[in-house]
């Protein structure tokens, strides 16, 4: 028999499911999530993996690559009782996500791009001095940035809602994506945008 009609090896049990993609938090899949904001499609990056231990960290525009729920668990840490209790944050969304797909049936990865989307403002103001007068002006705000102040009012409203409160850290997560999710004008975090937004348009 020639090299060429050599049988090929075979492949070892398991490889199959080696090969396969792994799901987030190994329950949700994340292959077929939906966007429907064009200008922040490329800066939410949804990945099954929740931790990369700050690979990231040396390049400034790189955050985009990184999944956004590692990004949404980094600003949970961003308070005084999770500071650098990554562990703990991410039991908070994990938990959350749990919460979510029970009420919802849905995915909760998709909720939470679906909430960054209607969270994000389109606007904000910056203050310009002419001859000494600190005056406002309405700019357009980065897709980028739009993506941070959104993950930045969904974590800001899960804390104001659990802290020194009884209601769990991952409930409140969970009500803030959802009420977010269907654009609720309760929700911390949509008031926040339409604020800046209603700013914005008053210095146009």
């Amino acid at each position: 028999m020639s090299e060429s009609e050599a049988p090929e090896p075979e492949k070892p049990a398991g490889s199959e499911e080696q090969e396969t993609e792994a799901d987030l938090f190994g329950k949700w899949d994340v292959s077929e999530i939906q966007f429907r904001d064009p200008s922040t499609k490329r800066y939410i990056a949804v990945t099954p993996i929740a931790h990369t231990m700050g690979r990231h960290a040396s390049k400034q525009f790189q955050k985009s690559q990184i999944s956004v729920v590692e990004r949404l668990t980094n600003r949970l840490m961003a308070t005084e009782d999770n500071t650098g209790k990554k562990q703990k944050a991410l039991k908070i969304v994990r938990d959350a996500f749990d919460q979510i797909h029970e009420q919802t049936e849905e995915n909760p990865a998709q909720i939470l791009v679906r909430a960054v989307e209607n969270a994000a403002p389109r606007e904000e103001t910056v203050r310009l001095k002419y001859g000494g007068i600190s005056v406002p002006k309405a700019v357009d705000v980065a897709p980028q940035r739009r993506v941070d102040q959104a993950l930045k009012f969904l974590a800001d409203g899960a804390h104001s809602a659990s802290y020194k409160s009884a209601t769990p850290a991952s409930e409140a997560l969970a009500q803030q994506l959802l009420g977010a999710a269907d654009y609720d004008m309760q929700t911390y975090a949509i008031g926040q945008k339409e604020e800046k937004e209603r700013v914005a348009a008053a210095a146009r």
